[in-house]
């Protein structure tokens, strides 16, 4: 059955419009991104077959400028139009926090972290600078390391953290390897940051591992 045959309650539009997107699967949440099918494919088989191809939704979203533009029924106007929604969704959560206080909804600050880090090949240290109302006053990649490590110096986190005028911080870095638990070298330099912080009265209020899927939080573990 061609699309334009199918009932409208089984269009991909109108189910969302009817249920809201959390009805639809991944692949009719791509036929509607996607809008338009190819030669021989109508839009739900294509968005099927490219799911199939890449082998899951979040793989064809982080794939590479020329993985994704040599797949049949995709291009560089598709691929810039992908870009542009997943920055708009990451921005998206970044206001979330922005706007409020950041400890209050501890699943979107584990959204948006995973979001940023997660599919990052190096590993990155993130801080999210906050103020004593725990509102996200800046953040930013502090540091940048190969694919098992990153250098971290306490004494650039306290310079940071005081240009901001922060009285907090939440911390947190991505684990390539795509396993989330933390290291005993995460721990050290979480103690080694907090100490150091405590001296001009800043104080740490988490440390998020970010891994494949999973997003540890050092709070909850209670080791801050």
């Amino acid at each position: 059955m061609g699309i334009k045959n199918l009932p409208d309650a089984l269009m991909p539009r109108e189910k969302l419009l009817s249920h809201g997107p959390h009805s639809l699967n991944d692949v009719e949440l791509l036929a509607i991104f996607l809008r338009t099918g190819t030669q021989g494919m109508n839009v739900l088989q294509l968005a099927e077959f490219l799911i199939a191809d890449f082998g899951s939704l979040r793989n064809l979203f982080a794939a590479s400028e020329m993985e994704f533009c040599t797949h049949k029924g995709l291009g560089k106007a598709t691929y810039v139009q992908l870009q542009a929604c997943l920055e708009m969704s990451q921005r998206y959560l970044s206001e979330t926090l922005q706007r409020g206080e950041a400890l209050t909804s501890p699943q979107q600050t584990k959204l948006y972290l995973s979001s940023l880090l997660r599919d990052r090949q190096r590993e990155a240290f993130y801080i999210l600078f906050l103020d004593n109302q725990h509102r996200v006053i800046s953040s930013e990649v502090m540091f940048e390391g190969t694919i098992d490590s990153a250098s971290v110096y306490p004494r650039e986190v306290v310079k940071r953290a005081l240009e901001h005028n922060a009285a907090a911080l939440i911390l947190a870095h991505n684990h390539p390897s795509g396993i989330a638990e933390p290291s005993q070298s995460d721990r050290r330099i979480t103690r080694r940051l907090c100490d150091a912080l405590a001296l001009v009265e800043i104080r740490i209020l988490d440390h998020f591992v970010v891994g494949d899927g999973e997003v540890i939080s050092f709070a909850e573990r209670g080791w801050i």
